[in-house]
């Protein structure tokens, strides 16, 4: 059976072709890995700092070199890579050594450029990524966005909170930092393709202990689907948690983020014509997202309990989240949702994520 990839370290190319050679060195150059090259299967304890075949995180096969290959012991992330791939040849000797993946290029090259940004970021288990969206307008879901993320970090982990709403106040100023120096969604607007990880994190304004992207008072900008892929595909390769606020309607930018979730909460008002709305709003999600679940959020007289509002929405129910009273005050003074760890919102927050990064599956039950 296959071991595991090794993390971090230089990725192995084993070929002779020079021209081959030259697209892969310079694939590797766009993700920033720095390869070891060989002709064939290293031979155990070669020189100091030289991967070896089970040592390396990845390996690269030239389908001129698959051949060998053979006889090499089985291990993950072993890619054969060439241009010719009709060949039947060359897909009996991807069975023969045990390959993962056969590219050819040029039309794999951004797929093989991933695997090595992969390497070089250290890429291990994603996030947990977490939506948060509205059953109706003025439910809170900004709230419960921004209290989450800063609960979680509160907790240890590793957080982004992105704002998908560009008609929304901005979860910066949520958090207080409007002002903070870093990016938001407008610089983004352009990317195409991978987005590195580490230069994501780094690059957003850090508040609370997390990192935020949101988007700036400037003029809208209409950041496209590809773009909202890319950035969100890049926090979650980061690990730890990822939050994100969404937006109640759901275009193709929109359904890109749904897609990369694990799970999303709708918060809904515990009164009828808030579940109305909301029932509108759950069947454009779940055209997309995986798992939806409900909080309830306050219940005022005569009003619907939660287990009801699920019941009638068809989700799980998540929770309750009581109103809490001096909220809004504090959130003026600059103080950020959930930081009182004594406040029924920061209760809730606290719960969840017991639940959820406790669980084998990352999302609870």
């Amino acid at each position: 059976m296959a071991g595991s990839v090794p993390g971090g370290g230089r990725p192995l190319i084993i070929t002779e072709d020079p021209l081959l050679l030259d697209d892969l060195l310079r694939l590797c150059a766009a993700a920033g890995a720095d390869p070891h090259v060989h002709h064939a299967v290293p031979e155990p304890g070669g020189e100091a700092g030289s991967a070896g075949w089970e040592s390396a995180p990845l390996v690269l096969v030239g389908d001129d070199a698959a051949r060998r290959v053979r006889g090499a012991p089985r291990r993950a992330g072993v890619l054969l890579v060439g241009r010719d791939l009709d060949d039947p040849h060359v897909w009996q000797w991807a069975v023969e050594i045990g390959a993962e993946e056969v590219l050819r290029l040029p039309d794999a090259e951004r797929r093989l450029v991933d695997r090595l940004a992969d390497v070089v970021e250290g890429a291990g288990r994603p996030a947990l990524a977490v939506g948060v969206i509205g059953g109706s307008g003025g439910a809170g879901a900004s709230t419960l966005a921004c209290a989450l993320a800063v609960r979680a970090a509160r907790a240890g982990e590793r957080t982004i909170l992105i704002d998908g709403d560009p008609l929304g106040g901005g979860m910066d100023v949520l958090l207080g930092g409007e002002s903070a120096e870093g990016l938001r969604w407008p610089d983004f607007a352009a990317s195409r393709g991978r987005v590195g990880a580490g230069a994501l994190e780094e690059s957003l304004p850090d508040l609370h202990d997390l990192r935020v992207l949101s988007w700036d008072r400037g003029d809208r900008v209409v950041v496209p689907p590809a773009a909202m892929r890319s950035v969100v595909a890049a926090a979650r390769r980061r690990g730890g948690v990822v939050v994100v606020d969404l937006p109640r309607r759901v275009d193709e930018a929109v359904a890109e983020v749904l897609a990369q979730l694990d799970l999303v909460l709708m918060v809904v008002p515990g009164e009828l014509r808030s579940v109305a709305a909301a029932g509108r709003v759950a069947a454009g999600v779940r055209m997309v997202a995986r798992d939806v679940r409900v909080v309830v959020r306050g219940r005022g007289p005569g009003g619907l309990d939660p287990e009801s509002v699920a019941g009638l929405l068809g989700a799980p129910l998540a929770g309750e989240v009581p109103v809490e009273v001096g909220l809004p005050g504090r959130v003026a003074e600059g103080e950020p949702p959930g930081a009182q760890g004594r406040g029924a919102l920061a209760r809730f927050c606290d719960g969840f994520w017991q639940r959820a990064l406790g669980s084998a599956q990352g999302v609870p039950a």
